[in-house]
Order: structure tokens, then sequence, then C-alpha cells
């Protein structure tokens, strides 16, 4: 129980890759995202699917050696976990300045380099979506850094964690206070499925930079 092995899948793992679980004093499992609660964890691979199915399974009770209550919608439970941290961690992020606001600002953080992630509101249009991925296509490509791009929140969402409305595109800028925001919207992403298009878009990119270097 104190290896960091997944009660689903069995293989171990770091702490980021896993969600920490530990029985309440009713017997109900509860999510340990800061992994400080007292009495004895178990882990599980840190995305949904994972979490269900162990909750399916009644692998918590196995992990526990006792009769446990499993919350009915536990995987959303997390989910909502989560996202209050990553809008709570991105609100701080804007309090130190680490946050560009605006499709502009957006553009030019990323060609800059000084972007460490882009937000884009759920509400995004498609044409703002495109200029922006066209920055970070041509950041990338000129030998700078990998700027991936999530869409995790609405407009509304983000508007209440940076203090504005009408946000639709945002910039996470580098520092301490940009790089815990970014850490928790990474833990989101993959725990809702990952960023598949981000990553067929990079591994594109790779593919074409070491296809020139060969031709060189």
């Amino acid at each position: 129980m104190n290896d960091r092995t997944c009660i689903v899948t069995r293989r171990q793992a770091g702490p980021d890759e896993l969600i920490r679980f530990v029985l309440g004093p009713d017997k109900a499992v509860v999510p340990d995202l800061k992994r400080n609660l007292p009495g004895r964890g178990c882990w599980v691979t840190a995305d949904r699917e994972h979490v269900d199915k162990a909750a399916k399974k009644g692998l918590f009770a196995k992990a526990f050696k006792a009769q446990v209550t499993v919350p009915a919608d536990l995987g959303g439970m997390v989910d909502r976990l989560l996202a209050k941290a990553a809008l709570g961690a991105l609100g701080l992020a804007r309090k130190a300045g680490a946050v560009g606001l605006g499709a502009t600002k957006v553009e030019a953080a990323v060609r800059s380099g000084a972007a460490l992630l882009v937000l884009h509101a759920a509400e995004a249009s498609a044409d703002g979506l495109r200029k922006i991925a066209q920055a970070r296509r041509a950041t990338a490509h000129a030998g700078g850094p990998e700027i991936r791009a999530y869409k995790l929140f609405s407009e509304q969402e983000l508007g209440l964690a940076l203090g504005g409305t009408n946000v639709i595109h945002a910039a996470v800028l580098a520092g301490d206070a940009g790089r815990s925001a970014e850490k928790r919207m990474v833990a989101l992403d993959r725990y809702r499925g990952g960023s598949p298009d981000e990553l067929a878009m990079f591994a594109a990119i790779a593919g074409g930079n070491e296809a020139a270097e060969d031709m060189e």
C-alpha cells in the first residue's frame, strides 16, 4: 500500500502520474490530490478512465481490505477538484502578472517564446484558434519551445478565475506562479484524456525538422 502502484493496472509510477485516495472517518473513499491526508492510501492512474474502473470493479475495497463507500460519481468529483485547483492556480498567476489576455497578447507571448501554454475558452472561434496555432507552429519550427494549447474551460469559468469578462484566449507566462498553473492544467488535461491533436501537431513538426536535417 505504501508503494505508488496503481490498483487498476498494478504498475508503479511517479506521484504526478497517480492520484492518491484515502478513507474518511465514515469509510468513504476520498481523493487526496495534495497527497497530505492522514491514513493509509491507495493509488490510481491519474485519468478518468482508471478512476471509474477502480470504482466500478470494487478495487478500493480490495486495496484497503475493508468495507468502503465509493461516491456515486467519484470520477466526476475528481474532475471538479482538479478543475478548481487549476482555476485557482490560474487566478494566482494572473495576480502575479503571469497571464496575458486577448488574442493579440497571446500571439505575441507565443512568438516571443514567453508563453508556457495557451488556454482557449470552449467558445473560441475557429479563426482565433487557427491564428494562434499558426504562431505556435512557427515558434516551434524556428527552434523555439513547443507551446501547448488547452481547451479546458468555458468563457465564464476563465472570466471568473481571471477577474474579467469575455476571456476567450489567455497565455500563461514563465515564472513560479505560471509554472504552478501549468502543472495543474497538465494534470486536468491528462485526467480528461489528453490532447491528441496537440501531440499529433508537434509530432508532425518534429518529423518535419528531422527530415529537413536529413536533407542538409
